[in-house]
């Protein structure tokens, strides 16, 4: 089960260091910075490149679900790098998204035509929601390996364990140029297929017996909770929700001082500790993993709570709301 995860660091480390070193990396993709950046220098972005051949290759050597996964995972990846090249129609975009869902909900097949939907939603949402939380150094490549990781851990004995620890191990190799400061970002060829994997991964692990339908949703209840919430208020506020902003809490955190570093910290015990209750809780009664699910609830409208009492003072001393 090592032998996957080993080859996938190393891939990824190796070949982002090649990138960088060689300078093709800036020719590639460069996030020049702007009004909505939390950045003030360009810095590649073909982090994804690295994650997403590391995962493929220690994939292939590994039977069953690899390859189900595996052709999606690539086509998803490659739409994703011209769009961080030459930018693409986000209709284009959400279509190929769309398209990778039903495929994999066709094959796994869901029964219920209406859960078959909802999967599908689900799918396109998880894959778009990484993509909006990859903002700031260390997060997105961090959610990766804690939410991996805890897949990995409830898997363990099945081919599907050693796919998440694979992946886990891609976005290590990731993280040792990505954490604050970050020398690389991940872009959309990483971000997508990282989306799709998470929501793919627990779909299959749940068809397969091995957690209930929540376990996913709470281990990468870090980003499903800031995006979704962030959607449904712009959503309210009558906001163009396809335009880029600077509103998610990660952001807000950054933009009242806390740094990247601070963020991606406190971020990684919100993730660790998520993932953590999952696994505690995915094998006990349902009142008590109603109950574990109750809490969290809690959990994040305290939190959510607080930073928007943190930014209502922070705009009314400063002002910096009102630059977007």
């Amino acid at each position: 089960m090592f032998l996957l995860p080993a080859i996938a660091f190393s891939l990824s480390l190796l070949i982002l260091f090649a990138l960088l070193k060689s300078g093709v990396a800036r020719r590639l993709a460069l996030d020049q910075p702007n009004q909505r950046s939390l950045h003030a220098l360009p810095i590649p972005r073909v982090g994804g490149i690295a994650i997403v051949a590391a995962v493929l290759v220690s994939w292939s050597l590994q039977p069953g679900s690899a390859l189900l996964l595996a052709l999606p995972t690539a086509a998803l990846a490659l739409v994703s790098a011209v769009d961080d090249r030459i930018g693409l129609p986000s209709a284009l975009r959400l279509a190929v998204h769309g398209l990778a869902a039903l495929a994999l909900v066709s094959d796994v097949g869901a029964g219920d035509p209406w859960l078959a939907a909802g999967l599908v939603a689900g799918l396109v949402w998880m894959t778009n929601l990484y993509n909006f939380m990859d903002g700031s150094d260390g997060l997105a490549g961090g959610m990766a390996l804690f939410g991996f990781s805890a897949y990995a851990a409830a898997a363990h004995t099945v081919p599907l364990g050693a796919m998440g620890l694979a992946t886990a191990a891609a976005a290590a190799g990731f993280l040792v140029f990505n954490f604050p400061p970050a020398k690389v970002f991940m872009g959309d060829v990483g971000s997508i297929p990282l989306g799709f994997l998470a929501a793919s991964l627990g779909l299959l692990g749940w068809r397969q017996g091995l957690w209930p339908l929540w376990f996913p949703p709470l281990v990468f209840s870090p980003f499903v909770v800031d995006a979704s919430v962030t959607l449904l208020r712009r959503l309210a506020g009558g906001e163009r929700v396809w335009q880029a902003h600077r509103e998610h809490y990660y952001q807000r955190l950054i933009r009242m001082g806390w740094g990247h570093r601070r963020t991606a910290l406190a971020e990684y015990a919100l993730m660790a500790a998520a993932a953590g209750s999952a696994l505690a809780g995915r094998s006990a009664v349902p009142a008590v993993q109603a109950l574990l699910l109750a809490l969290w609830c809690a959990v994040y409208l305290g939190l959510m709570a607080a930073v928007d009492r943190r930014w209502r003072r922070f705009v009314q001393t400063s002002g910096e709301g009102s630059r977007g």
